[in-house]
């Protein structure tokens, strides 16, 4: 169960960072992304561990990142627009 944890702990940590690298400036805070990729990884493997029991390490941890990834989806912003300049038409002129 410790090693479950911990890895889902290292995977948690591991998709917030490269969620962060791949996307910069779309995440509200570095410190918020940080936190809550291990911590819903680790949420996530005691979830399933609860319901799937032990000896299921791989299931648990593939529970663990995708808990994971849907909680840090749910940080990210919105793109930001272009400008768009208005026109006005021949006949406003």
């Amino acid at each position: 169960m410790i090693l479950e944890v911990l890895g889902a702990a290292a995977l948690g940590l591991a998709l917030a960072l490269a969620a962060l690298r791949r996307l910069p400036g779309r995440f509200p805070k570095r410190s918020l992304t940080l936190s809550t990729g291990p911590a819903a990884a680790v949420f996530g493997a005691l979830l399933a561990h609860t319901i799937l029991g032990p000896g299921r390490i791989p299931v648990v941890l593939v529970v663990a990142v995708g808990l994971s990834a849907a909680l840090l989806s749910l940080l990210l912003r919105p793109e930001p627009r272009p400008a768009r300049r208005l026109r006005r038409s021949a006949t406003a002129a």
